[in-house]
């Protein structure tokens, strides 16, 4: 960016940016500390052969976390849209019943009020 810039990026896209950046570096040292947990029970791996074998297993438990991020976030994306659903259902029935009371309690004073003008 230079100083003429007008169009700043938003903190908030950074911000996620960052934190995506972050967990992809966690999950892969995870991975290597597992994968070197894994191969130090295999002590008949050549020293080749160990790197080869935590390379892959890294690389497998990068995609596998991976697999089980997108479906936690597809699994949010469905209750998000099922709670939205049920939300603008629920603030319907509650516009129609306070509408609804509203009619009643007109209805119940312009009764009243023709009662009173009757005596």
């Amino acid at each position: 960016m230079t100083a003429g810039d007008d169009h700043l990026p938003d903190a908030n896209v950074l911000i996620r940016q960052l934190e995506g950046h972050l967990l992809v570096e966690a999950a892969r040292a995870e991975g290597r500390a597992e994968a070197v947990l894994f191969t130090g029970s295999l002590r008949w791996l050549t020293d080749t052969q160990r790197e080869e074998v935590e390379s892959r297993f890294a690389e497998h438990h990068l995609a596998l976390t991976r697999r089980c991020w997108e479906r936690t976030a597809e699994r949010g994306a469905q209750l998000r849209s099922e709670y939205e659903a049920l939300y603008r259902s629920l603030r319907r029935r509650l516009c129609a019943g306070a509408v609804l009371g509203a009619v009643l309690v007109s209805a119940a004073s312009l009764a009243l009020a023709v009662t009173a003008a009757r005596r």
